[in-house]
Formats: C-alpha cells, structure tokens, sequence
C-alpha cells in the first residue's frame, strides 16, 4: 500500500510539473504573438500553414519541428506566432501527427498572386512553363520533383529552329532538378542562375539550417535518402551533383525578358539572347533584389544578402536598409570580434521592425559595436571606401564590403507582359 502511494506522489508532482512548464510555454507563445501583431509583423510573407483548430491536438509536434520557431501552443492548439519568420518548408506538415495542418499562399486581408498553370506545369502562354517556388511550391522535394515532371512534358514539344530545346531560369531545387533531367533526356538546355551560387532560397537560409525533410528523386541520381539535413550539407551535396553530372549553370545571369519568336522565344538575360524552343522558369517569389543605382554597385564586394557573418570578422561593412533582414545582419556582423559595422538607411526611423530586433540594435549601437546612420543615402561605392550622405553632407567611410538588404523586385510584372495569368490567393492552397 505505502508503495502505491508513492506512485501517486509521484504522479501527482509529475503532473503538476508538466502543467506548470506547459502554463509556462503558453505565456511565452501569447508574448510572442502579441509582440508580432503590436509590430505589425503577424502577416506571413510567403506560403505559411494555416491549423485547423477541430483536428489539432496540441502534440506540439510542429512546434518541435519548425526551426523558425514561428509556431507555437496557445489553448491547447497549435498557433503561428511569429509569421515574419516563417519560410514555407513545410517541416511542420510532415511532423503534424493528425494532418491538421495546410500550406496556403496569402491572407483574407492580403492576397498573393500565383500564375495559372497546368497540370503539366505550362502556363497559359503556350511553350512556356513554371515549376517550384514561383508557382506556389516551397517544398524542397515537391519543386525538385515539379521541376522533374516539367521537363517531362518539354521534352514532347518538337518543331521549329531553335539553339535550345528549354532555357531554364533559376538553380534552386527545380531548376537543378530541371537541368539534370534535361542532360538525361539530351536535350539542348541553358540554365541560367542570377545569383553566384546555386541553392535558390536554399543558399540564403541561415548557417546550420535544417533544409530537407523529405527523399528526393532526381535524374540521373535516383533517389536521395536525406531526412533532415543541415543547409551546408545539402549545398555541398548539389554541388558534388553539378560536378558529377557535368551540369552547366550560367551564374549571374539575371532574367530581363522573355519575346515570342518563330514559334518559340528569345530569352533576353543580363549577358545574352538566347533561342529557344521552351521556357522553364524555376526561380524563387525573392526576385531580383533592389539596387541602390549608385556608381561601384556592380563591384563583387557588394551583395544583396548576409549568409555568413564569420567571413566578414575584421572588416569595415556597410549594411543598407531599414528592415528586420538589415538590423538582423548589422547586429550578426556586430558580434564577430573586429568587425566594424555601419547601418544606413534612408528614412528617420525605423518602422514595422521586430521588437528583438529593435532592442538589440539599440545595446550594440551602445556598446560602440555598430554605428547607425538614419536618414542617409548611399552616393558612391569605392574598392576601399564608401561616400555616404548624411545631415546635409557627404562622407568617406572606410569600407570592404556592403550588404544592401532593400527588398527585391518580384518577377510578376515581367512575367505579365509576356501574357502569363495570375490568380490571387486569398490563404488558400
């Protein structure tokens, strides 16, 4: 008898503890969505999940799984809490234990504009394809394998004189997998990819992200048995593909125009015109980043997002923009020892920001780690140096690499001129 009362002790304290720390966690999930509505930051920027709140059953498990931690428990039910943060993995759908989970693009107050397309991945405009992130899949696996199955219907098209069977624009996991199917099909393909490096959204995720979740199965390489992988290792292994199958990417080639022409189309980039056949656009909803126009832009010091704030340790840096994706940056870059920070942006204060992000700007700001320059603009950018204007005056600041993080142009407006339909989406899938 004395035993089993111990067991109910024991039980008891238990329970209470478990109570107590899930209380606890409730707190700080309610703290968190009120701090993400307060800085208007509680409107998700890409495809996002929505719970459905009958089926949901608290387990949590999607909260474990989001490495964003934009999700969280609030009344027993699973909540986005922190929806800037959330990239549209789509981690939390396959850990969710009662599909109590959808992925959808929008919101009932913002709406987000996804092409129209076929089932074979052809838009409206005849010859001309879409696959991956553009057209709504933010799934590594599912764009790979949409990217597969876009090649497969391109490679039925045949007629007129063309250089190139397919050009393919954008080296993410679409694009990738697009390429290698092409190889394997023989067909004549260019792939163009506007940035240094393949990865698409995959490349700017954070250091150490989980970045897969799911098998994968490409041409030529049959299927990848990777659960959950680092970012780094995934790249590396693409880039082990590229080298493997002689995969050829035009790197830094950014997509200006598309013009139908003799029964195909000219594909018009940064470097050159190409003929073709078929287009397959894989690029990613980030599109191109906004430049600030200033002379010494195009220099290979400046980029248009921080991946890796080590690499910068012991430089003068230069970030630009008044966003959560600029104060992250100039504070990351503020933490490795001999860094010298400067943050610039063009308006009087900074609006629309992180709460976190706020703060902590301001105690390295303290601290002398960064110096903030409000209402400045970028006029010139030098091998060694920068010229800034600030307070009626224009100043050289020692630099060795600027970071602009101001946006970037969507691919819409470009896509439109072509003819390519949009539905708007209203948070659905």
């Amino acid at each position: 008898m004395n035993w089993l009362y111990l067991y109910a002790a024991i039980f008891i304290v238990v329970t209470v503890l478990y109570l107590r720390r899930q209380a606890r966690r409730q707190r700080q999930h309610v703290a968190q969505l009120e701090e993400s509505i307060a800085t208007g930051m509680a409107e998700p920027q890409s495809l996002h999940p929505v719970v459905g709140g009958n089926i949901c059953i608290g387990s949590g498990s999607c909260v474990a799984a989001c490495p964003e931690q934009a999700l969280g428990i609030i009344h027993g039910k699973a909540v986005l809490i922190n929806a800037a943060s959330c990239i549209g993995h789509g981690a939390c759908l396959t850990a969710c234990p009662v599909d109590a989970i959808q992925l959808v693009f929008g919101t009932e107050r913002r709406g987000v504009d996804i092409p129209n397309i076929s089932p074979e991945f052809e838009t409206n405009v005849p010859g001309i394809f879409i696959a991956g992130e553009l057209g709504g899949m933010g799934l590594i696996r599912k764009a790979a394998e949409q990217g597969r199955q876009a090649m497969d219907a391109i490679r039925k098209r045949t007629g007129g004189q063309h250089d190139y069977d397919v050009v393919i624009v954008g080296c993410g996991p679409a694009g990738l997998s697009a390429g290698l199917s092409a190889i394997q099909h023989k067909l004549r393909y260019k792939l163009l990819e506007q940035e240094s490096s393949l990865g698409g959204a995959v490349f700017h995720y954070p250091r150490n992200k989980i970045a897969m979740t799911a098998p994968v199965e490409l041409a030529l390489v049959g299927k990848v048995k990777f659960g959950e992988v680092q970012k780094e290792k995934l790249l590396d292994f693409w880039n082990g593909i590229v080298a493997k199958t002689g995969l050829k990417i035009a790197f830094r080639e950014q997509l200006l125009g598309i013009e139908p022409r003799d029964g195909g189309f000219v594909v018009r980039s940064s470097q050159h015109e190409y003929r073709t056949r078929t287009v397959l656009l894989t690029m990613g909803r980030r599109g191109t980043p906004r430049k600030l126009d200033v002379p010494g832009e195009e220099t290979p010091k400046v980029v248009y997002r921080l991946v890796d704030a080590e690499q910068y340790r012991g430089q003068a840096v230069l970030v630009v923009g008044g966003g959560d994706s600029a104060l992250e940056a100039a504070i990351a870059l503020s933490q490795e020892p001999g860094t010298e920070v400067t943050l610039s942006y063009r308006s009087e204060a900074f609006a629309r920001v992180k709460q976190k992000n706020r703060m902590l700007l301001e105690q390295q700001q303290q601290a002398g780690r960064l110096k903030v320059l409000l209402k400045s603009q970028v006029k010139s950018i030098e091998a060694r140096s920068v010229h800034i204007e600030h307070e009626g005056r224009v100043a050289s600041h020692r630099n060795d690499a600027v970071i602009v993080c101001a946006g970037g142009l969507l691919p819409t407006e470009l896509l439109q001129k072509v003819g390519i339909r949009f539905d708007t989406k209203f948070g659905t899938a």
